[in-house]
């Protein structure tokens, strides 16, 4: 009876893995044990990556945000509660965006904001 190796499906398993682990240092690319290990750790990471990512990009806009206000001679958070007061359904983003490549239309917005305090 000859042995019975995996066949296909085993050396797609591992070539998927070896890829993912393509630009790692030393034998965390070549051996499949390490590299799956490295693998995984990796994609850990990733994950938690992706939502630290959108953590820093939510400072980023209140920043950005509040430097724009500021120059409007009002503060941050009383931008925001006049927005909500105002009923102005912009989100951070939007308005971050607005105060760099709009500042005129950001000026009306905080009048708006402003007007409803």
């Amino acid at each position: 009876m000859p042995r019975a190796k995996r066949g296909f499906k085993a050396r797609r398993r591992r070539n998927r893995i070896l890829k993912a682990a393509s630009g790692f240092r030393e034998g965390r690319r070549t051996m499949y044990r390490r590299a799956v290990e490295a693998v995984h750790h990796a994609w850990m990471h990733a994950y938690t990556g992706r939502k630290q990512k959108k953590r820093t990009m939510r400072r980023l806009w209140i920043v950005r945000i509040n430097a724009a206000a500021r120059q409007q001679g009002v503060s941050y958070s009383r931008l925001m509660d006049g927005c909500n007061k105002a009923g102005i359904a912009l989100d951070r983003k939007v308005l971050a965006d607005l105060a760099i490549a709009d500042p005129q239309g950001f000026a009306k917005v905080v009048d708006t904001a402003r007007a409803a305090l």
